[in-house]
């Protein structure tokens, strides 16, 4: 072996060491930020979801600690999803109060149409929010809250209140207002909403239960 080919060895070696140095060093790095930094991110996401429900659910009808009572739901074809989705149960003491459940809109103008809905025992809707979609900005995103109250006209709605007949949008003889040029997305939503409580009124004594530990079945 020769001179230059001891000095490339050499070399190579030298460079390897550094870099493993520096890998080592920047993963212990990583490692302790994420180690300070997890509880506070936590707290935070916590208290973002926490405030999302707090806007379909009143806190007059709950006093349990509504994040802990988080369950997980089977995909189903009223709830619109092909992934297990959550449900978080409202009690007053010992006695269930409210669900609130995660929904999907699938037939919106651009796609999924991501829902919290919140349902009473006794069957009314006390609260809907989307919490993602892609709906045309301008056209379609009045369905968001923070731009329109139209998500509003569903509070204290029930399968009995419109009549099942009655869940479409006004421009299809039903209930629920529209905005011009923009039936797609509320026609959605509407069909979603109903779907959401359709699924509540078929599974009402399982979802009442909510088992502390484990997941519900289908």
């Amino acid at each position: 072996m020769n001179d230059v080919v001891r000095a490339a060895l050499k070399n190579a070696l030298r460079t390897g060491a550094i870099l493993f140095v520096f890998a080592v060093v920047g993963t212990a790095m990583l490692a302790f930020t994420h180690q300070r930094t997890e509880p506070t991110i936590t707290r935070s996401q916590q208290a973002e979801k926490l405030a999302l429900l707090d806007q379909v659910l009143p806190r007059a009808l709950y006093d349990n600690d509504l994040l802990a009572s988080q369950k997980t739901l089977a995909p189903d074809d009223l709830l619109g999803t092909r992934q297990p989705s959550a449900m978080w149960v409202a009690r007053r003491g010992s006695e269930v109060t409210a669900v609130v459940l995660e929904a999907i809109a699938p037939d919106g103008y651009s796609g999924n149409i991501h829902l919290l809905v919140g349902i009473g025992v006794d069957g009314r809707v006390t609260g809907v929010r989307v919490t993602a979609h892609r709906e045309t900005p301008g056209l379609g995103d009045y369905i968001d809250r923070a731009k329109s109250p139209w998500i509003e006209q569903f509070v204290g709605t029930s399968l009995a209140e419109p009549p099942r007949r009655h869940w479409r949008v006004t421009k299809d003889g039903g209930r629920f207002d529209t905005r011009a040029g923009a039936t797609v997305t509320p026609r959605a939503i509407v069909k979603a909403v109903k779907d959401t409580l359709e699924y509540y009124s078929r599974r009402r004594t399982v979802l009442l239960a909510a088992p502390a530990p484990g997941d519900l079945k289908p």
